[in-house]
């Protein structure tokens, strides 16, 4: 875990990030540690909240000093399980689902949503853009906040990292996945469920934004050289 955790840590001006705890994911065998990390940006007094941690009392009352969350993001279709303890600690908050999260969730999520299927028409567009990816598995909503260059990802990429990993069999998954630090990258399963013009496209609309830093959901996230990290993380699609 990157400790501590539950607990917010400032990334930029207006952004932080939350890691929290370790779950398990993938396969019935073997079910491998995944950290989990959201990200806050501060929009006025408002909050964006992505890919939400577990609220904990300590993270309630420091997300109460910085602003009050506004809107709440589930990024894709397996980043949505502690949305519901966020929307009843903070009832005014809309909630942003990507495509086929209420399917996925099976009832954890019966509330009123909306959805994040478009480019542009949210209340946050003045500071943030939003870029759709769709595949046949899922459908991944990337944003990148422009007054910081900080572009935020869920599973785009993930970047694993040895120290950090449970045991041989975690860092030979890793490695063989594509997900392993230094060398991050999207997971080689989910390559396959992208159309590649599609990717290569939002991946080229990701370069010309000319991020500083990348905050991704598991594994070390990249504080700087953003740009030069998309190329070498997307070099199997770019040629």
């Amino acid at each position: 875990m990157y400790a501590p955790i539950n607990s917010l840590k400032q990334a930029a001006d207006n952004i932080w990030i939350v890691d929290g705890p370790v779950i398990r994911f993938g396969m019935p065998w073997p079910k491998l540690p995944f950290p989990t990390r959201m990200t806050v940006v501060r929009l006025g007094d408002d909050l964006f909240v992505h890919s939400p941690t577990p609220l904990t009392a300590g993270l309630k009352a420091e997300i109460e000093t910085i602003g009050r969350p506004r809107w709440i993001v589930g990024p894709n279709r397996i980043h949505y399980w502690w949305i519901p303890e966020w929307h009843t600690a903070f009832a005014g908050a809309d909630v942003y689902l990507a495509a086929h999260i209420q399917e996925q969730a099976r009832g954890r999520i019966s509330f009123k949503a909306r959805s994040l299927d478009q480019a542009t028409g949210y209340p946050w567009d003045w500071a943030l853009a939003t870029l759709p990816i769709g595949g046949r598995y899922m459908t991944e909503v990337d944003f990148f906040h422009r007054a910081s260059r900080t572009l935020i990802l869920a599973d785009l990429i993930e970047n694993f990292e040895p120290q950090k990993t449970d045991g041989l069999l975690m860092r030979w998954l890793t490695r063989l996945g594509g997900v392993q630090d230094p060398d991050g990258s999207m997971p080689r399963d989910m390559r396959r469920t992208f159309a590649r013009p599609e990717l290569r496209r939002a991946v080229q609309t990701m370069i010309d934004w000319d991020p500083e830093r990348i905050i991704i959901a598991h594994g070390r996230w990249y504080e700087r050289n953003g740009t030069r990290e998309l190329r070498r993380a997307f070099g199997w699609l770019l040629g």
